[in-house]
């Protein structure tokens, strides 16, 4: 897969329909596996649009959460959709955060360590800012073992021949190398699974328009020929059959990992 440092995600609205759903589908498992304690210090890096910081309020009810994120458009739309001021929202870059060290209680990274183009000054930087005995802990989707919710397409675009674009460290997405990551930046009882999710579509219009709205499908779509496209959408097609209703269901997975900082 070309990658290119360019992938934006500036519409905090798309990238709700487009992939808020699906980080939420993971999110909760997530969650659900790192248990965390009521009351404590969150930082959520790469918060986004702020759908993975909702339900970090919402189910873990955290003292505080400051969520970081370079995009202007994501950190607005985040802002606005947080009432509680439990959440606070700021530029910020993964592999520089604005905080002093041992400063909270958990870090969190969702669906973005593939986009830091050095993952393991991100994952120093999640540890310099936990307090000892507290836990870092991400989840990504599998960007090259074809977890990405997005990949029947853009493979369908390489199988023409077209370059498509993809983030800066894909191989940090992988298992083993989150697991290495976790265990070179010194975090003790490092654990790893994998977490598969589903999303059902109305009809295959609504799996392409959903699916194609921002980040690096958008503009290889838009790349495309009108033979080379409907050429993609019929063999998406082919792979992807609807039931009775019309309805169709596809897959996706991450790979999630959490450590502890020693103390």
């Amino acid at each position: 897969m070309m990658t290119d440092s360019q992938i934006r995600f500036d519409d905090g609205a798309a990238y709700e329909r487009m992939m808020g759903i699906w980080s939420r589908r993971v999110g909760e498992i997530f969650l659900d596996w790192l248990r965390l304690s009521t009351g404590q210090k969150c930082v959520d890096i790469g918060c986004g649009n702020g759908a993975f910081t909702e339900m970090l309020v919402e189910r873990c009810a955290p003292a505080e959460v400051q969520g970081i994120d370079p995009s202007p458009e994501q950190i607005a739309f985040a802002r606005a959709r947080h009432i509680a001021k439990v959440a606070e929202f700021r530029l910020g870059d993964a592999v520089a955060l604005p905080f002093p060290d041992n400063r909270f209680d958990a870090a969190t990274m969702a669906l973005v360590i593939f986009f830091v183009p050095e993952p393991a000054k991100g994952v120093a930087e999640m540890v310099r800012v936990v307090r000892p005995g507290g836990i870092v802990a991400a989840y990504a989707w599998d960007m090259l073992g074809g977890g990405y919710p997005m990949e029947l397409i853009l493979a369908e675009v390489r199988a023409l021949g077209q370059k498509t674009l993809g983030p800066p460290s894909p191989e940090a997405s992988r298992m083993e190398s989150l697991r290495d990551l976790w265990t070179t930046a010194g975090l003790e009882v490092v654990e790893t699974r994998k977490i598969t999710v589903q999303r059902t579509f109305a009809n295959f219009d609504d799996f392409w328009t959903t699916s194609t709205l921002s980040g690096s499908v958008r503009p290889t779509v838009a790349a495309l020929s009108p033979g080379d496209l409907e050429l993609v959408k019929s063999r998406l097609r082919a792979k992807l059959p609807a039931d009775a209703t019309g309805c169709i269901t596809h897959s996706s997975f991450a790979n999630a990992v959490k450590g502890r900082v020693p103390k």
